[in-house]
Parts: C-alpha cells; sequence; structure tokens
C-alpha cells in the first residue's frame, strides 16, 4: 500500500518536473514539501524500491511509468473535488485547495467514477486546469499568460497560474473570473503593468498579476 506521506511527494515531483518529465532535484522538492534535504533522499529512495521514481545520485529524480500513473490519478480526484465543492457546495476558488488536498487521497475508485459522472465529466477544475479523464489523458487548450497578449487583443480568461487564496481574492476583489472577457489596452514600458477593459471598465494590473492570468485569444 502507498502511504498518503509517498502520495505527496510522487505528486510533487508530478508538478516540479513539468509532468513527471523532467529530472527534479532533492533540494527542489525539499522546498516544495518544506523539509530537508536528508529527508528527501531517504524518501526518493523508497519511492525507487517500490519503482515509483528513477533515482541517480546527483542527477535527480524523475517519475516512472507507475509513478505518473499514481500522480495523474491523485492530480484528478484533486480537481474533481474542487469542482464538486465550488458547483454543489457553493465553496469559493480560493477556498477548495485545502479540503481537496485532503480528499485526493480517497482511494475507493467507484467513488471517483461516479463522482465524475455526477459533475457531468469536467474537463477542468474551477482555476482552469485540466483533469486528467479515466484513462489518464489531459484535454489541453491554446492558452498564453496576459502579460504575453498584444495591445489590442480581444481576450477571455482560462486560468490561473497562481491559485494561493490571496492572488484569487484579488480576483475576485475586480470582477475577473474563468470566462471573463477583456481586452489589452496598453502596456506601461517602464514596468510592464497592462491596462485592460473589462466591458465598459478600465483596469491596471501588474506585470505580477499579468503574469500569473491565463487567457485565450479570441
Amino acid at each position: 500500500m502507498i502511504t498518503l506521506t509517498e502520495e505527496n511527494y510522487i505528486k510533487a515531483i508530478y508538478h516540479l518536473g513539468k509532468y513527471g518529465v523532467n529530472n527534479v532535484s532533492t533540494n527542489a522538492i525539499a522546498k516544495e514539501m518544506e523539509t530537508k534535504a536528508s529527508s528527501v533522499t531517504d524518501m526518493v529512495k523508497k519511492l525507487s524500491e517500490k519503482s515509483y521514481v528513477d533515482y541517480k545520485k546527483y542527477q535527480g529524480v524523475t517519475l516512472t511509468g507507475k509513478g505518473k500513473e499514481v500522480a495523474v490519478n491523485i492530480v484528478r480526484k484533486h480537481r474533481l473535488w474542487e469542482v464538486f465543492l465550488v458547483e454543489k457546495l457553493n465553496f469559493s476558488w480560493d477556498e477548495v485547495h485545502e479540503v481537496a488536498e485532503q480528499l485526493e487521497h480517497i482511494k475507493s475508485k467507484k467513488l471517483i467514477s461516479q463522482l465524475d459522472a455526477f459533475l457531468e465529466f469536467p474537463t477542468h477544475d474551477p482555476h482552469g486546469d485540466p483533469i486528467p479523464d479515466k484513462t489518464g489523458k489531459i484535454k489541453k487548450i491554446d492558452k498564453i499568460l496576459l502579460s504575453e497578449a498584444k495591445i489590442g487583443d480581444d481576450c477571455i480568461c482560462v486560468g490561473v497560474q497562481d491559485s494561493s487564496s490571496d492572488f484569487l481574492k484579488y480576483l475576485d476583489k475586480n470582477n475577473i473570473a474563468l470566462g471573463t472577457e477583456l481586452k489589452v489596452c496598453h502596456r506601461e514600458p517602464f514596468d510592464n503593468s497592462v491596462t485592460i477593459r473589462i466591458k465598459t471598465k478600465e483596469l491596471i494590473i501588474s506585470n505580477m498579476i499579468a503574469n500569473n492570468l491565463f487567457v485565450k485569444v479570441s
């Protein structure tokens, strides 16, 4: 049986390695997991013995096929639960992450399958992140960061890079959500802040905000 801690490490490696493809350093994992590098080394050795990762000293960690399967399943459960919490229990999108972190470890395949069907097979979570289907496939959409959009582009907000509560509350305060239509009006050369128009209202947002908001150019 895989433990909750092992699942958290596998998920961290999956995200840090851009969906499990690239090698991840033990220092990066230690920072993500907020623990000591020595503890990470001990854990990745255990995961290697269980064939969840490939680990070579000084060369980093990569998920095996078995490890990726576990990671994708955890991500699938996490994002389905986020959809459930927002759509059925009226949580706001800045409240769901921590609760979903607990629910993602539920082992029942039938429960997750029924949850998926109950939600009518959503493809994206409340933050715009794709939800893997039951076979592990992910439906990707064309998107760029708002900071990469050109002056005059008409865009639709399709996701966030930063899903922290503070960032999502900032977006709520400024009436920016998934599906919000906006126009890029101006970019300030001095600090790369961006002026956008939402309906008839103009808003100046910082480069940091623009670097964390995904849009699709329409």
